[in-house]
């Protein structure tokens, strides 16, 4: 099959770039009516009336996500970015082409893209892992629960070498995880922790946390039906650590990479906890629940504690927490939080490098009184209702000690409307950044 070329051609370049081609093309473009502008391509016929080349507008020589449309627009074949190296304009083509098809047949054929063979297993494992978030986060609960994900991650595990332990059910009572197993008791499919390991023991060690509560209904403390719809994806925090650990398997990175998963499903039965209870936590602190809709930070503390019993050389937790950091940032900027500014720094950097932004929220100390409580140590929800972002991660900051270098990431995991290359439904935030900053640091 041959393969058409593809030539991207800034807008405000346009005049110019028209000004240099045969005459052929300029009585093309100016025929069909072809004005140059961002987002609008023209198929170019050789004179046989075959398609022989592709010219595509961007706004923007770095704007890589401009060709996530093109696999849905372009006819069925093969293509070829022309004189373009960023594998980011690659990774915008595949991820362009996602299609979640679990419960219903696409009709469309998307174009295929030739990547250069230097970069090809590089972009294949990026689009391949983050496309695999999409899936975790897409699917329903009746299919996701923490059994489902569980054989998944195991799956993972077993193909990309990790080692795998799971405790699970009345057992989390038995190994002092406490939290995970308050948050999960009432669910028919029983809480659990995942706890994966990878890479040599000798390298730096760093532990990943995902948030996986596979629905939350906000327990007794139950959300409206507008707050539940979305509920699905309250287990996005465990998909971006599989995903993330995916890639760094395939990078290689010189790691001792572990990743602990904590999975439970918040619902409503005779036995769920309640507000009002107090619960021990495995670190020791005694945990007022202020209210049940504040779970995933009850699940977090516990995987936590279990984490820095090894003082990894960097932790990082990530989760759907928060609708407050929602309220700050809006829907597609994830919140950072992290207990060293030069760490922060370097994070942001990267990620802004790669054009996968994040925004840094303090851990603002003259906030922790807010969730004080008067027969506890702490209480999982603060008695303001303000900042609530910064409050939950003031939160995880009481389980997590000071000279651990700590990164805790509040994000959406979902996108309201359709964006070149990125879809309506789950999403991958922050991963491509904090990738990058994986490999600057250890490769």
């Amino acid at each position: 099959m041959a393969i058409t070329p593809i030539y991207l051609v800034v807008e405000s370049d346009f005049k110019k770039w028209k000004e240099k081609q045969s005459a052929f093309i300029k009585n093309w473009l100016s025929a069909s009516g072809y004005k140059g502008e961002a987002g609008n391509l023209s198929l170019i016929p050789d004179k046989d009336g075959r398609l022989a080349k592709v010219i595509f507008c961007i706004n923007h020589e770095n704007n890589f996500w401009s060709v996530g449309n093109l696999p849905n627009l372009l006819p069925p074949g093969k293509y070829e970015l022309q004189q373009v190296k960023d594998p980011l304009f690659f990774m915008a083509w595949g991820l362009g082409a996602y299609q979640f098809t679990r419960y219903r047949k696409d009709t469309r054929v998307t174009a295929q893209l030739e990547i250069p063979s230097a970069q090809q297993k590089m972009v294949t494992s990026l689009v391949s892992s983050l496309c695999m978030v999409r899936d975790l986060i897409n699917t329903p609960t009746e299919e996701m629960g923490p059994t489902e994900f569980s054989k998944i991650a195991v799956a993972l595990a077993k193909k990309s070498g990790m080692k795998v332990k799971q405790i699970t059910g009345k057992d989390l009572l038995k190994k002092n995880y406490p939290l995970i197993h308050a948050v999960g008791r009432a669910s028919d499919d029983q809480p659990r922790l995942l706890d994966l390991r990878w890479g040599n023991k000798k390298n730096p060690l760093v532990t990943l946390v995902g948030k996986g509560i596979c629905f939350d209904s906000g327990g007794l403390d139950i959300k409206p039906a507008a707050g539940m719809v979305l509920m699905k994806k309250d287990m996005g925090g465990a998909a971006h650590v599989l995903g993330l650990a995916r890639m760094i398997v395939d990078a290689k990175l010189a790691i001792n990479l572990r990743v602990l998963i904590p999975l439970a499903e918040n619902v409503i039965s005779g036995n769920a906890f309640k507000p009002g209870d107090v619960i021990k936590s495995r670190k020791g602190i005694s945990v007022e629940i202020g209210n049940t809709d504040a779970e995933g930070r009850l699940v977090l503390a516990d995987a936590i504690t279990e984490a820095v019993s090894e003082n990894p050389d960097l932790l990082i937790d990530i989760a759907t927490l928060t609708g407050a950091a929602r309220v700050a940032l809006g829907t597609e900027l994830p919140a950072v939080f992290c207990n060293q500014d030069k760490l922060a720094d370097a994070v942001i950097k990267q990620a802004n490098q790669e054009q996968d932004y994040i925004w840094r929220l303090p851990l603002f100390a003259l906030y922790r009184d807010s969730i004080n409580s008067p027969i506890a140590d702490i209480s999982n929800n603060s008695v303001d209702g303000y900042g609530g972002a910064i409050t939950a991660a003031l939160f995880l900051k009481e389980f997590v000690p000071d000279h651990i270098p700590w990164l805790h990431f509040d994000l959406m995991a979902w996108n309201l409307k359709s964006r070149p290359g990125r879809p309506q439904g789950g999403e991958a935030m922050g991963l491509r950044g904090l990738l990058s900053y994986l490999k600057n640091r250890y490769q």
